[in-house]
C-alpha cells in the first residue's frame, strides 16, 4: 500500500548574484523549516570549497557530482525549502525531479548579476563577454522551468509578504505559472494560465465587492467567469469609447450601485477597458483597487502591467490618466481563444516592440517565428513588470517602453482613433523607430514579422504625414521643447530620450507611405 503522498518543496533557483540562498534563508524561517542549500552539500561532500573543486577537477566533474545530490535531495523531500546552483539546471536530471516542486526563478538583470559575482572567486564570473553568454544560454531554461518569477528589485520582504501567494500555487489549474510585481507604490500578482479566471483554487487578489467593467462584446464572453461579481458596467467597444464622458457614466454607475472604499473594479478586457477602469478605480472616491482581468494580446503582454490608467482626449491618446497598481493581474490565456483574427494579429505587434527591449532568449523566439504561446506571454510579462520596478512613473528607464509609439499614437490622433488598432498602429511606429535608428537590416526583418502576422506596414496613402508629425510634438512624454524617441541599437539595447530633427522623424513617417 502506497504510503503518503510527498508535499512539493519550494525550491529557488536563477543565476549567478541573484540572492537565491538570502530568499531560500527568509522564506525558511518564515515556515520554520531548514533550508537545503545545494551548494553548501556539495562543499560538504567534496571536503573543499567549490572552487577549489572546480580547479582541481574542472567543471564537467562538478556538474556530474551536482545532478546526483540534487536529484538525490529533490526526489526524496517532503515539503520546505532548497536553494539551488545557479548551473544546477542544465541537467535533465535535475530538471526532471523539480517537476513536482514549486521553482522559484530570482530574476536578475546581467549587469546586475556581473557586479555581485565579478571578482568575488567565482569561476564562471571572471570574463564579462563569456559571463554574458552564459547568463543568455541560461535565460529560457530558467524561464521554462519557473512555476513563479520575482522580478529583478524584489526584497525580502516583498518576497514573505508573496509566499501565502507562492504556497497556494499547487491549488491552481496545472500549468499556473506567477509573477510578483513590485514598483515604489505597489506590489501584486500575475497568475498567467489557462482556464484560471473563475478556478477556485486561485485566491482571489482583493477584498470586498467586485464591480465588473467591460465592454459590451468581451462582457458577454467572459465577465460571467469571474466569481462573485456584484455588478457589471459595460461600456462600448473600442478606441472611441475611451473618453472622459465614458468614465463619467462608470463613475456614476459605481454611484448608483452603493460602491464603496471598501469594494474593487474587476476590469475584463482589452487595453481600452484597462484603461478606464483602471482610471475610474483610481479617481473614484479617490481611489480603490482594480483587480485586471486581460482579454486581449495586447493587454496581456503589455498594457495590463505596470499601472499606466487613462482616457483620450480628440488632441492626444492617453492624455488623461493616473499611475495606479493593480491589485492583481489574472491572465486566462484560454480568452485569447475567443479574439477575431484581426484583433489578434494586432496585438502581435506589442510582442515584436517587447522582444526588441528584451533582447535575449525571447528575441530569438520572436524573430525565429514562434507563436504567442504562455511562455512567450510570461516573459513579455516579464520584461515589462523589472522596467517597471526599475522606474514606475516614466522618469527614466520605462521610457523604452514608448518604443514604436511616439508615431503610432500620432497615426492613431490624426485618423480619429478610428482607421487603425492600437497594435497596427504600433506596429507602423515600429518600423518608423527602426528607421530613426539607422537600422534598415532590422526593419526589413520587423517588417517581414508583421506581414507574416497580417499587419500593414505602409499607411493609408490618403494620411497626411504632416499632420503626423505635427501630432508627435503633442506626444504625452514631452517635457522640454521637442518629444524625445526610442531608439534601437539592438534587440536587447534600446534607450530612451533621443532628441532628433524634425526633417528626420518626417522622413521616417515618409517612409511608412506606400
Amino acid at each position: 500500500m502506497p504510503g503518503p503522498q510527498r508535499q512539493p518543496a519550494i525550491v529557488f533557483t536563477g543565476f549567478m548574484g541573484a540572492g537565491k540562498t538570502t530568499l531560500a534563508r527568509e522564506i525558511a524561517h518564515a515556515l520554520e523549516v531548514e533550508v537545503q542549500d545545494s551548494d553548501r552539500l556539495l562543499t560538504e561532500r567534496f571536503g573543499l570549497e567549490i572552487e577549489a573543486y572546480f580547479a582541481a577537477h574542472g567543471e564537467a566533474a562538478f556538474r556530474e557530482q551536482e545532478a546526483q545530490l540534487v536529484g538525490e535531495l529533490l526526489d526524496g523531500i517532503d515539503g520546505g525549502v532548497v536553494a539551488l546552483g545557479g548551473g544546477a539546471l542544465g541537467s535533465e536530471r535535475v530538471r526532471t525531479a523539480l517537476a513536482r516542486h514549486i521553482v522559484v526563478l530570482v530574476d536578475i538583470e546581467l549587469d546586475v548579476a556581473w557586479q555581485r559575482a565579478h571578482g568575488k572567486g567565482r569561476p564562471l564570473a571572471e570574463d564579462r563577454e563569456a559571463f554574458a553568454a552564459l547568463y543568455r544560454a541560461r535565460e529560457r531554461t530558467y524561464l521554462e522551468a519557473a512555476d513563479v518569477v520575482l522580478p529583478a528589485g524584489t526584497g525580502l520582504g516583498a518576497t514573505r509578504r508573496a509566499l501565502d501567494t507562492i504556497r497556494a500555487l499547487p491549488d491552481a489549474p496545472p500549468g499556473t505559472r506567477m509573477l510578483w510585481a513590485s514598483a515604489a507604490t505597489g506590489e501584486y500578482p500575475v497568475w498567467v494560465g489557462r482556464g484560471i479566471l473563475g478556478h477556485p483554487g486561485l485566491a482571489w487578489p482583493a477584498p470586498g465587492r467586485r464591480f465588473g467593467i467591460s465592454d459590451e462584446t468581451v462582457g458577454e464572453l467572459h465577465a460571467g467567469h469571474v466569481p462573485n461579481l456584484s455588478g457589471l458596467i459595460e461600456i462600448p467597444p473600442g478606441e472611441g469609447a475611451k473618453t472622459l464622458q465614458t468614465t463619467e457614466r462608470v463613475w456614476r454607475a459605481l454611484v448608483d450601485a452603493g460602491a464603496t472604499r471598501a469594494d474593487h473594479v474587476v476590469a475584463v478586457g482589452g487595453g481600452v477597458v484597462g484603461d478606464l477602469a483602471g482610471f475610474a478605480a483610481a479617481t473614484f472616491q479617490r481611489g480603490i483597487p482594480v483587480v485586471q482581468v486581460p482579454t486581449t494580446v495586447v493587454a496581456q503582454v503589455d498594457s495590463a502591467y505596470g499601472g499606466k490608467t487613462g482616457v483620450d482626449l480628440p488632441e492626444a491618446k492617453n492624455y488623461v490618466g493616473a499611475y495606479h497598481q493593480p491589485a492583481g493581474v489574472i491572465v486566462d490565456t484560454s480568452t485569447l481563444g475567443t479574439l477575431p483574427i484581426e484583433e489578434y494579429a494586432a496585438g502581435y505587434a506589442e510582442v515584436v516592440k517587447t522582444a526588441l527591449i528584451s533582447g535575449g532568449a525571447l528575441w530569438e523566439r520572436i524573430a525565429a517565428g514562434d507563436p504567442v504561446d504562455d511562455d512567450v506571454i510570461l516573459a513579455c510579462a516579464r520584461t515589462k513588470l523589472a522596467t517597471v520596478a526599475a522606474d514606475e512613473r516614466d522618469g527614466g528607464r520605462r521610457q523604452v517602453l514608448n518604443l514604436g509609439h511616439t508615431i503610432g499614437h500620432a497615426i492613431e490622433t490624426v485618423t480619429g482613433y478610428a482607421r487603425y488598432r492600437h497594435g497596427e498602429a504600433v506596429g507602423l511606429g515600429l518600423l518608423a523607430a527602426l528607421t530613426l535608428s539607422g537600422r534598415e537590416d532590422l526593419r526589413e526583418q520587423v517588417a517581414a514579422l508583421l506581414v507574416r502576422a497580417g499587419l500593414p506596414t505602409t499607411m493609408d496613402p490618403a494620411i497626411d504625414a504632416d499632420a503626423v508629425l505635427a501630432a508627435t510634438a503633442r506626444d504625452k512624454k514631452r517635457v522640454g521643447e521637442s518629444t524625445p524617441f526610442v531608439l534601437v541599437a539592438e534587440p536587447g539595447i534600446v534607450t530612451h530620450g533621443h532628441q532628433l530633427a524634425l526633417a528626420d522623424v518626417r522622413g521616417a513617417i515618409g517612409t511608412l507611405l506606400p
